[in-house]
């Protein structure tokens, strides 16, 4: 994918910013977008010179106002239109779950720079992200219910993760509209900005992660924290971090880690995501969708 039409993909410094970009549509959620969206983390994981990605939305207003209830052409806003006889054919497969399955094996971190509206799949699409701040116009909203449908995008297993059962059951259940200080009070944010300072303090946490951390430790963590804290009992963590921490201790990395602290200098980490991750990475079976 030479160009994307629906997204903008841009590299430097280290920091990929990923930006939702149909702002005549309130950056709207498509399915041109979603392939764009993945097809551009398939990009920053196989670019060893990117540290991390930001996400946000074209223009002031809005990162994402839902899905396009008025797509090109007409069709079926929520689904594909075609009839099936099997609930396991890939076309019944929901669009924003793509995506955030997607979103949730990067390699790279997320950060989430919600510059306006956010409603539907467009708050949906950022619960896998690892860190999200927003501007102080952002208003957020898991409206299924007030249009007949039911929360997608794997939202009813990231959302109690991040803000509870308790919230996660009011807002979905009710569909209302919430503003920046609710989401930050609840813990759906980790901070409020304004408009004209988000993309700053986002860019700010990515350096942080960019300037001072081994690549291959911080896509080990990522996928340890996400992976293992749901899991039933803490011997199932245990194994993992005990071989990653047998492995990465032995690494180009962990000495380099070591000997910059001691000589009080700035590291400069050797070891790739694409080359040197530990031999027992993934550690996963990825289930199918049946």
């Amino acid at each position: 994918m030479s160009s994307y039409t629906q997204i903008k993909l841009d590299i430097a410094d280290g920091i990929a910013t990923v930006t939702l970009n149909r702002p005549e549509k309130m950056n709207a959620f498509t399915r041109v977008m979603m392939d764009e969206f993945i097809h551009a983390m398939d990009v920053t994981d196989a670019d060893d010179s990117v540290r991390a990605v930001i996400v946000t939305g074209s223009g002031d207003r809005a990162f994402c106002a839902g899905a396009d209830l008025t797509p090109e052409g007409g069709g079926h806003v929520f689904s594909d239109p075609n009839p099936v006889e099997d609930l396991s054919d890939e076309r019944v497969r929901d669009g924003g779950g793509r995506l955030t399955l997607r979103l949730f094996n990067s390699q790279k971190p997320l950060i989430g720079a919600c510059n306006g509206v956010a409603v539907g799949v467009g708050a949906t699409m950022q619960l896998p992200f690892d860190i999200r701040l927003c501007s102080d116009n952002a208003r957020f909203g898991f409206v299924f219910a007030r249009r007949g449908i039911t929360p997608e995008a794997a939202s009813s297993w990231f959302l109690p993760r991040l803000v509870g059962l308790q919230t996660a059951l009011e807002w979905c259940m009710t569909g209302r509209i919430f503003d920046a200080a609710e989401a930050k009070e609840r813990g759906l944010v980790r901070s409020v900005h304004p408009q004209g300072e988000l993309m700053q303090a986002a860019i700010g946490i990515a350096r942080e992660i960019a300037d001072n951390t081994s690549a291959v430790s911080v896509a080990m963590t990522r996928a340890m924290l996400w992976r293992l804290s749901p899991l039933e009992h803490p011997m199932m963590a245990h194994r993992i971090d005990s071989r990653a921490i047998y492995r990465l201790s032995r690494s180009a990395d962990a000495r380099e880690g070591v000997a910059s602290f001691l000589e009080k200098r700035t590291p400069a980490y050797p070891d790739t995501v694409s080359a040197n991750m530990p031999d027992f990475y993934p550690w996963w079976d990825e289930p199918g969708f049946e």
